[in-house]
């Protein structure tokens, strides 16, 4: 867990924080994705859900890559270390909320989808 945060051992091997963030929005999608799988085929999720699950990742998808392409950017601004830190840690802990909450919202629209149409 004190990898996830302050990833000293890329630091000392030179990688920036774009590809610190590349890596950890690989790891997001694929989680979001096996969690929404798990939790659609749990709740009995019809073919409706399911494609639901495609559109949803496909979301998701587009947002990794805008955030990939900002750090791209943040990466060669020339901001200094500490900056580029703080706000790399921001959006770690805003990528790995919306991806672990992000699949939990289909609880509740497997349970209205199901009251719905039983």
């Amino acid at each position: 867990m004190a990898t996830l945060f302050d990833n000293q051992a890329m630091e000392r091997q030179g990688a920036g924080f774009a590809k610190r963030i590349s890596t950890h929005l690989a790891a997001a999608l694929v989680v979001f994705c096996l969690l929404q799988i798990f939790i659609v085929a749990k709740m009995g999720g019809s073919l409706v859900l399911h494609f639901g699950v495609i559109i949803a990742i496909g979301g998701f998808a587009i947002a990794a890559r805008a955030l990939e392409h900002r750090w791209q950017m943040l990466d060669h601004s020339g901001l200094s270390h500490a900056g580029l830190r703080l706000r790399f840690r921001r959006d770690l802990l805003q990528l790995w909320g919306t991806s672990l909450l992000g699949a939990l919202l289909w609880v509740p629209v497997a349970i209205i989808f199901h009251a719905l149409f039983g």
